[in-house]
């Protein structure tokens, strides 16, 4: 996107902090402006001041606020998202529902409006943080496992439905990332499963990956810089997996 990233407008969801923040300032390094949209006021500010951006500060979790909205980005990153652990039998209905509202209804409201604008312009570039659990599924996970399962199918939809009018969406779905996000699941994890917290990283985050570390936010930053430009024109309907070889078991 680096010879026409100037007169791109791009907005990120969850840009307050993690991979968010990571794809924030990659953009905005390329010349981009740059939306930062976040439900916390103070990162959401502090990340715009820092890449000379625009903050949105938004609880994205409510749709009916999200209903009549129009945007008009030129890329449009869905990355925010929670995580909660629990066997099914005693996962919160009010998670549930809060999880594939955030991670799923939202990204689909958001994307409904901003399309008419790429529309009227010839150009989108639609980027959905999925995750290795967009493509397999791991226990006590069931609402981030459906949300992102849900984020897969939206995003193959849009882009056959947008891909003629020069808009394109897919995913980038990578494995454990180093964010605060993770961090704060060890303890839930080690509870759930019955092991140390010490044991979480390697026994539960590296267990299925080739590649034994975590991904860090900015290997996700490059590759939506990447998909967002001219190399990535042809990049629709696709998921690009960064897990270490996870998905290849």
């Amino acid at each position: 996107m680096s010879s026409t990233s100037t007169a791109r407008k791009v907005l990120v969801t969850g840009a307050g902090a993690g991979i968010g923040e990571a794809v924030a300032r990659a953009f905005a390094t390329d010349g981009a402006h740059v939306t930062v949209a976040d439900v916390d006021a103070e990162a959401a500010h502090r990340v715009a001041h820092e890449i000379g951006g625009t903050a949105w500060v938004v609880d994205l979790s409510n749709s009916e606020a999200l209903a009549d909205l129009r945007l008009d980005c030129d890329v449009l990153v869905n990355n925010a998202g929670v995580q909660y652990v629990s066997p099914v039998e005693d996962f919160p209905p009010e998670k549930f529902h809060l999880i594939l509202n955030l991670m799923l209804e939202a990204p689909f409201l958001l994307i409904r409006a901003a399309l008419p604008h790429m529309y009227a312009n010839g150009f989108g570039r639609i980027i959905n943080i999925s995750s290795v659990h967009g493509l397999v599924a791991s226990p006590f996970k069931s609402a981030y496992v459906a949300a992102k399962h849900g984020l897969e199918g939206l995003s193959k939809t849009v882009a056959l439905e947008a891909g003629g009018r020069g808009v394109t969406s897919v995913c980038i779905s990578p494995g454990y990332v180093r964010t605060a996000l993770v961090d704060h699941q060890v303890a839930d994890q080690a509870r759930v499963h019955g092991i140390a917290e010490e044991q979480v990283l390697d026994r539960l985050f590296l267990a299925e990956t080739a590649v034994k570390r975590l991904v860090e936010p900015a290997e996700v930053a490059q590759l939506a810089v990447w998909l967002a430009g001219p190399g990535g024109a042809m990049a629709n309907g696709s998921s690009y997996t960064l897990d270490g070889g996870w998905s290849a078991r």
